[in-house]
Formats: structure tokens, C-alpha cells, sequence
């Protein structure tokens, strides 16, 4: 077997293990609240990432610690829209919503960074847009559209950011103590919603040790997160950027696909529709616009002052272990 068909395989297991997690996470919803649920997972996984990273985090910088902190922020937002969408929407409508953001990614780009962009990318945008109107909002209009899907939306908007700001940003960090910064920002922050919660809306917090809530809070920390980012960063170096994308597209299916078995979830004809189409834009905008993810007109932003310092710094470095 191929190093590359290896790499592909583990990244989709990645995909399968992140798709699981939506019916994981609205399972434990019945007895842990959105946000001592996130701090639970999030205080643990940045526990074990920091073991991980402690050696490339002595070597970070200000400017690096508030970047990392920054794109924190953005994944705490991610993760506390798709948590609270999924108290009032389904799994698998949540997982092909949250798969919108590879779509918005270029077209954020191009908007707010002049980046490139191509015919291919709208009509790939284009076609998942009308794939979440069918997806989301019902036959009978706009009058049964759920809450939770905009929440969810939301969210894909806020990890589309993430995914920008760490193409910027990540050539001047070491993966792991990027990884950590980012998992325990959101920790910080999910923990620092408590006692707020707790003082205006109390009737929001709610914290039920059970045996699913157990299982959800460790499954999430060590597998979906620590567990598959690790594997990810691994076969992200062995293989393409398109085949990674193109896998990862899969998670949204392998939602659907454990949401039906789990919860015996079926989406309509129409929100099936709606999904297929969403699948086949992200699919578009991967394979014909620009690699990967229409990120590269951010990744050639001007290196700032601290990036080229921390650039010699590095190379210094190298020189002296050489």
C-alpha cells in the first residue's frame, strides 16, 4: 500500500470520526448544556494537546500567542453555533450546513481580499446555495424554517473565517502550538460563558453525569479532537490538498449516513436533494478553483514584520542544530 493511499485512508477516517460526532453531541445535549459541555471537551482536549505541544510553545512569541488566540476566538464561535444548532435541528442537516463553509471560504476571498476566483467557484458556490435553501427551508416557506439551522449557518461562517485566518497565519507557527492555542481559547472562553450564564440565564445551564455525557465529553476531546487532528496533520503531509479536500467533503455524508442508523434520521426527498447539491458545489469548488480551498490568495498576503523575524529566527535555529 501506497504512503498516499494510507494517508487518504486515514484522512477518512478523520471524516468518518468527525461526522460521528454530531450524533454524539446532540445525544449528550439531554444532560450536559452547550456550553459545560464545550468547556468539559475543550479543557480536556487542551489538557492532552499541551503535553503534546509544550516543547514548540516555549518558542512562541506575543504576536504569535495573540494570533493563535484570535483564530480561537472563531473556533469557539464555530463550535458554540453548531453545538446550540444542534438543540433545534437535526444531525444530519447540521453536518452538510457546517460543510457550507468550504464553499464560502473563496467566495470570502474574493469579497473582502480581492483574491482570485473563476467561473467554476460561483457556479460551485451557486449550487450549494440553492442546495441549503432546499436543504433548510421546507416546501411550505420560510414559515417551518428551523432556528437551529441558522445557528448552524452561522457557524459555517465563523469556521470559513477560521480556515482564511489560519492559511494567513500558520506558515509562522509550528502545527502543534497552533492546534493548542486554538483548543484552549476555546476552552477559556466556553468556561468564562458559565458564571455570565449562570448570573442572567441559569435555566441554560444544566450538567447531568451520565453515562452518555461521559462518553460524549471523552470520545469528543481525545478522538474528534486531539486523535484526529493529529491524524490529520500527519496525512495532510503524504498526500494532496484536492484529495484531503475532497475527503474531508465526505463528513457531512458519514453524518448522515450514522445519523440514519443512530437516531433513524431521514432527510425528504427534497432536503436530500438540497444535500446532494451542497455536496456537488463543495466538490466543484475543490477540484476547479483554487488549491486548496481557495485559500492561496490569502496564503500570499505580505509576510508581516514578526513573520519574517520569526522566519530568521527558525532558520538561525536550524544553523545552530546543524
Amino acid at each position: 500500500m501506497s504512503r498516499r493511499l494510507q494517508a487518504n485512508l486515514v484522512l477518512v477516517l478523520c471524516s468518518l470520526i468527525w461526522g460521528g460526532t454530531f450524533v454524539v453531541v446532540q445525544g449528550a445535549l439531554a444532560d450536559v448544556s452547550v456550553f459545560p459541555f464545550l468547556a468539559s471537551r475543550f479543557i480536556l482536549s487542551a489538557a492532552i494537546m499541551f503535553v503534546i505541544a509544550r516543547a514548540d510553545l516555549r518558542l512562541l512569541t506575543k504576536a504569535q500567542i495573540l494570533r493563535g488566540g484570535a483564530i480561537g476566538i472563531l473556533m469557539f464561535g464555530g463550535f458554540a453555533f453548531q453545538t446550540a444548532g444542534l438543540l433545534y435541528t437535526s444531525s444530519s442537516k447540521a453536518a452538510f450546513i457546517t460543510g457550507f463553509s468550504v464553499v464560502l471560504v473563496p467566495l470570502f476571498v474574493a469579497l473582502l481580499w480581492k483574491g482570485h476566483t473563476n467561473p467554476w467557484v460561483m457556479a460551485g458556490a451557486l449550487t450549494a446555495l440553492f442546495g441549503l435553501y432546499y436543504l433548510t427551508v421546507p416546501s411550505s416557506g420560510f414559515s417551518g424554517f428551523q432556528a437551529g439551522n441558522l445557528l448552524v449557518l452561522a457557524c459555517a461562517v465563523m469556521f470559513a473565517f477560521q480556515i482564511i485566518f489560519i492559511a494567513r497565519h500558520s506558515r509562522s507557527f509550528s502545527v502543534k502550538a497552533l492546534s493548542f492555542l486554538q483548543v484552549a481559547t476555546t476552552a477559556v472562553l466556553a468556561t468564562a460563558a458559565l458564571p455570565l450564564l449562570a448570573a442572567f440565564h441559569p435555566a441554560s445551564l444544566h450538567f447531568r453525569l451520565t453515562v452518555e455525557s461521559v462518553l460524549a465529553i471523552v470520545g469528543t476531546a481525545v478522538f474528534a479532537t486531539v486523535l484526529a487532528f493529529s491524524m490529520q496533520v500527519w496525512a495532510q503531509s503524504r498526500t494532496t490538498a484536492t484529495s484531503a479536500a475532497l475527503i474531508f467533503s465526505l463528513e457531512p455524508l458519514f453524518a448522515a449516513i450514522t445519523s440514519f442508523f443512530v437516531l433513524h434520521e431521514r432527510l425528504g426527498l427534497r432536503a436530500l436533494a438540497g444535500a446532494i447539491l451542497i455536496l456537488l458545489g463543495i466538490a466543484v469548488v475543490e477540484v476547479k478553483g483554487p488549491a486548496p480551498a481557495g485559500v492561496d490568495a490569502v496564503a500570499e498576503w505580505p509576510a508581516t514584520q514578526a513573520d519574517e523575524t520569526n522566519r530568521k529566527d527558525k532558520l538561525e535555529m536550524a544553523a545552530r542544530t546543524e
